[in-house]
């Protein structure tokens, strides 16, 4: 996952929003740390389920990341509320999808899917962190969504 993430954030511009989906486990903050490594931020990167977002400086002169957790979020107008530099970062929202499509003209949608029982069964210290996960990157523009 640091390795797939890693690889798109080296192309990654400011303005790309990144809307991360994806059951416990399947590697979204994983995927977000070699995409933070790619960009050249300062870290170190952990999810920000408790702050929200977090805002990770380039250390390099590219584009700042800003790492969002929309689990505990209601609505987009609670995610829009949080007034995110969208212009001049490079934002990653996990659990955005449903939230986070009215924040930008396009975006990338990230699915992660994991090989695990029901999240309802689920204890995450037995998560097989090597376990093969499937990724789906998709281009979206807000016109064909």
């Amino acid at each position: 996952m640091e390795r797939l993430g890693f690889a798109l954030g080296e192309t990654l511009e400011p303005g790309d929003l990144l809307i991360l989906t994806g059951p416990l486990g399947a590697g979204k903050t994983t995927f977000t740390r070699g995409l933070a490594e790619g960009l050249g931020v300062r870290g170190p990167v952990q999810s920000p389920t408790f702050v929200i977002a977090r805002t990770h400086p380039s250390l390099i002169g590219r584009a700042p990341l800003v790492h969002v957790d929309a689990y505990r979020l209601g609505s987009g107008a609670e995610l829009d509320d949080l007034d995110l530099d969208l212009a001049r970062s490079v934002v990653v929202i996990e659990w955005g999808r449903g939230m986070a499509e009215d924040l930008a003209d396009s975006w990338w949608d990230v699915e992660l899917e994991r090989p695990v029982g029901s999240d309802d069964d689920l204890d995450p210290s037995e998560l097989d962190a090597d376990a093969p996960r499937v990724v789906t990157i998709t281009r979206v523009t807000a016109s064909a969504a």
